[in-house]
């Protein structure tokens, strides 16, 4: 259901604060204090800000050609985009559709990882090269997602895989991916979309065409984050935040459009199975000082709670009983 909300049009700024850069090559160094400091920068953005930039991940000829096939899809006449329309009766999420009610804004959402329970048979099949690209790049994004729970692990001061093994491992972490097409907005006043939120899993990786359109709350003002040459963003989600027993912030977020230029986003939901991983503040967090801010919950109950929360804050007061 779209809602009326604060999208804004893009104001370029690099004044006051900025989303922290993290180079996380720094956690491969045979420099310990190297990987102190990587640690240590991961630690700080995810309690302070709940959002980074991430640098040194290794993949950036990935992400040229993900860019490509992308924008090849969305340039694709609409009945060969609707050949991988979403099937919306059957509550089916995956496939090609509209985001925002009344505007040509587009999005393609499939599954990427664990390759295993991919159906590839709704990938896009043009441009040809689409499944090879995005398989590549889904493989390397599973490699830089460990590194990201590695080093949030650490700074945490628990074991290196602790974090990741708890949130599902490799076959219970799924990583959900979404391409958003935005066309020009020349009206932003008059745009519909998505109300400012959190995002409920564990990680959000985000990359675009080189166009910004992403906002964050940080200190009780709204920071654009600016173009990073071969940077990914990395959003912390409520599931993180709980298993950190509220250390990690979830960040609240929203979007931007922009009066001259297409904008594309490529989001990749990195989340819980839904049934299969209980989500809680981890043991070794929780102490008398600190004691357990969330309680127990699958990530669909954690799901079904959050969009109840969005109904009930979206249905009308009841009418006055008449007198």
């Amino acid at each position: 259901m779209a809602t009326k909300v604060a999208i804004v049009e893009e104001k370029k700024s690099d004044e006051g604060p900025q989303i922290p850069i993290i180079d996380i090559k720094g956690l491969d160094s045979n420099d310990e204090a190297v990987r102190k400091r990587c640690v240590k920068q991961m630690h700080d953005a995810a309690v302070n800000w709940g959002v980074m930039h991430i640098v040194g991940h290794g993949i950036p000829a990935k992400l040229d050609k993900l860019r490509e096939v992308g924008t090849q899809f969305f340039d694709l006449l609409v009945k060969e985009k609707e050949k991988y329309a979403k099937d919306q009766p059957s509550g089916m999420i995956q496939g090609c559709g509209s985001k925002l009610a009344n505007s040509a804004s587009e999005m393609v959402c499939h599954l990427m990882f664990p390759e295993n329970q991919t159906d590839l048979s709704i990938w896009p099949r043009k441009p040809s090269n689409y499944v090879d690209v995005t398989k590549e790049f889904g493989q390397n994004l599973r490699v830089m997602a460990t590194k990201i729970f590695t080093l949030l692990s650490l700074g945490l001061g628990l074991p290196a895989e602790k974090l990741e093994t708890e949130a599902g491992g490799m076959e219970n972490i799924l990583f959900q991916m979404k391409i958003n097409h935005y066309p020009k907005c020349p009206q932003p006043k008059q745009a519909l979309g998505v109300e400012a939120d959190t995002d409920v899993n564990y990680l959000t990786f985000i990359l675009h065409n080189n166009v910004p359109g992403l906002q964050v709350y940080y200190l009780g003002k709204w920071v654009t984050a600016k173009n990073v040459p071969d940077s990914i963003i990395v959003r912390i989600g409520d599931s993180l935040e709980i298993l950190s027993n509220g250390l990690f912030k979830s960040v609240l977020h929203r979007g931007l459009v922009n009066k001259e230029k297409v904008r594309i986003s490529w989001t990749i939901s990195a989340e819980p199975h839904k049934d299969k991983v209980l989500l809680r503040p981890l043991p070794k967090l929780v102490t008398k000082a600190s004691p357990p801010k969330f309680g127990l919950c699958t990530f669909a109950q954690l799901v079904r709670k959050k969009d109840s929360k969005i109904k009930d804050k979206e249905s009308p007061a009841p009418a006055a009983a008449a007198k």
